[in-house]
């Protein structure tokens, strides 16, 4: 039971984090009012994670557009994240602009479930939370740590999930703006009934889209 790895839940409060950063002191309250991705990677220095760190710098400012903070996160010092984001200034030309978090006692890693023996007892895995403006954690995305992240497929979900939240619906496989989305399933026998008249797109009563 020792290896037991808790993870935290879905539509549920994001666990709480008070840490040190590249950037100074940061809390989930900060970000209150915002959406944050916040993302682990095994170790600096490392050629998978800088891939990645490179990327999520590239989509900075669309992450921005969409009111998506950044927040980084390793058990490294700070000093080791520091000296990283300068080598990658200077060896790719890449600005890293936003922080990391330094968690060398893992607590925040623990919390969130970043911590899998199997994989490494002192490096977090590629874990990605997607946290909402109230605090409340929407999606988790796990990656092996041979294998770098699409930033572009994060930037897909968080598009999916604002426009899920503004509009009602679901989105399909796939989904990009401007593709159809799914209008929520009739739950009465009347409702399922009514639903070919109502002006949808139906294949089957349970199956409706329509266009935003």
């Amino acid at each position: 039971m020792e290896n037991t790895v808790g993870f935290p839940q879905l539509n549920a409060r994001a666990p709480e984090f008070n840490a040190l950063t590249t950037s100074g002191q940061r809390t989930l309250d900060d970000y209150q009012g915002k959406w944050l991705i916040l993302f682990s990677h095994p170790a600096d220095f490392t050629p998978v994670c800088t891939t990645e760190f490179i990327g999520f710098a590239k989509h900075f400012d669309k992450f921005q557009s969409m009111n998506c903070e950044l927040l980084g996160l390793s058990i490294d010092s700070l000093f080791s994240h520091l000296a990283w984001m300068r080598n990658i200034q200077e060896k790719f030309g890449v600005t890293i602009p936003f922080p990391i978090i330094e968690d060398i006692k893992m607590d925040v890693a623990r919390a969130y479930g970043m911590i899998h023996p199997g994989a490494a007892d002192t490096q977090a895995v590629r874990a990605t939370f997607f946290i909402d403006p109230k605090g409340v954690l929407r999606a988790m995305v796990y990656y092996p740590m041979s294998n770098g992240r699409s930033i572009e497929e994060f930037v897909r979900l968080l598009e999916a999930m604002q426009t899920s939240d503004a509009n009602s619906v679901a989105t399909p496989e796939g989904w990009t703006p401007g593709c159809k989305v799914i209008v929520p399933p009739p739950k009465t026998a009347a409702a399922a009934e009514a639903r070919a008249g109502e002006g949808y797109d139906t294949t089957d009563w349970y199956y409706s889209t329509k266009s935003l």
